[in-house]
This record gives C-alpha cells, sequence and structure tokens, in this order.
C-alpha cells in the first residue's frame, strides 16, 4: 500500500498526540512515515471483518466463482469468509513472536479479556496493554502491505480485484500463439 496523507487521513485517531489526527509523523529529514494509530485502525477494521466472519461461519457460505489473473481469464472457486479467517490467523502466527502470539491468541481469538490473559499469562496490566498496542501495529502495518494480496483494505479482499500487468499478458498470448503455430503437426491454411 502506497502511505500518503489522503489515504491515512480518516484512519488516523483524533486525538492521537504524534499525528494530531493527520495521520502522517515526522521522521527523518523531513519524511514522513505513517502514525501506528493508522496501523491500529488497519487491524482493527481486519479484526472486525474476521469477527464476523466467525460470527457467520455457523450458515453456509456461498461458493463465489471468481476471475483470477491471466490473458485466457481462468476462473477458480472460493469460499472468502474461510480464506480471510485463515490468511488473518496465519499471517499473525508468522508476523508475531511467540509469546506475543501467545496474548493474540488468547486475547483476540479466544476472546479472554485484559484480567484472565494476565492471569494466564503472568504479566501485570500495564505490560499486557503495551503488549496489545505492539500487536495491532505490526499486524495493522502487515496486514495493509502485505503482497500481492493484501487483507487490507477488506473491501478489496472480499471484493476479488485483479492485479495484473496488461503489457505482460499481451506478451504472453502473443507467445502462446507462436507456439501454437509452430508446433502443430498440420498446416493451419488446410
Amino acid at each position: 500500500m502506497y502511505w500518503e496523507r489522503s489515504s491515512v487521513i480518516g484512519l488516523a485517531k483524533a486525538s492521537c498526540t504524534f499525528c494530531h489526527g493527520y495521520g502522517m509523523r515526522p521522521v527523518l529529514r523531513g519524511t514522513e512515515a505513517p502514525c501506528n494509530c493508522v496501523f491500529r485502525a488497519v487491524f482493527r477494521a481486519c479484526y472486525r471483518r474476521f469477527r464476523e466472519c466467525v460470527i457467520l461461519g455457523t450458515h453456509t457460505n456461498a461458493v463465489t466463482w471468481e476471475r483470477c489473473g491471466g490473458p485466457s481469464g481462468y476462473r477458480t472457486y472460493s469460499r472468502k469468509r474461510e480464506e480471510f479467517m485463515a490468511d488473518f490467523c496465519l499471517v499473525s502466527r508468522r508476523t508475531l513472536e511467540d509469546f506475543e502470539y501467545r496474548i493474540f491468541r488468547s486475547h483476540y481469538l479466544l476472546g479472554a479479556d485484559w484480567r484472565l490473559c494476565c492471569r494466564q499469562l503472568n504479566i501485570d496490566r500495564g505490560n499486557f496493554f503495551h503488549y496489545v498496542y505492539n500487536i495491532e501495529d505490526r499486524l495493522g502495518r502487515v496486514f495493509a502491505e502485505l503482497t500481492p494480496y493484501a487483507l487490507y483494505p477488506v473491501s478489496e479482499y472480499f471484493a476479488g480485484t485483479e492485479r495484473r500487468d496488461p503489457q505482460r499478458a499481451t506478451v504472453a498470448s502473443m507467445i502462446r500463439q507462436e507456439d501454437l503455430h509452430q508446433h502443430s503437426p498440420l498446416p493451419l491454411s488446410a
């Protein structure tokens, strides 16, 4: 995701002391970077959709028939809700360290409140919320910057937007036609 002020201002927290609600904060030598409040908002949007998918899990999900990239327009079947839940969990597991993942699993996936998490993990309240904010920051950045298909924006993930390079598609179709003409056993004019 390309970070610019117009893409982060709607996600920024108005009471943020670092970016003052603008979404970008100054860093080294006049450059700007997205504020951590933006990454937390990205994480919370993805987590909200994850919880919706979990709640709707008891209902039968319709299999969608969507178009994949490529010049020939291949199509595939998918279950977007299940794929999103799996991506959310797997990306989180790969990104976080062991202790952070234990906090993530107990607090976000299993739904334990902070008192139960602090008791189970043997940490105090301040450290618990410090870990929670760090988890939201890290995962928010990863969910937005994941390539080639990011989890955020969630609407793009569920819409099945295509990301293809038109020049590559043209070149690939020309090569296939040339290969077809060169390797055909019968003359094409017959």
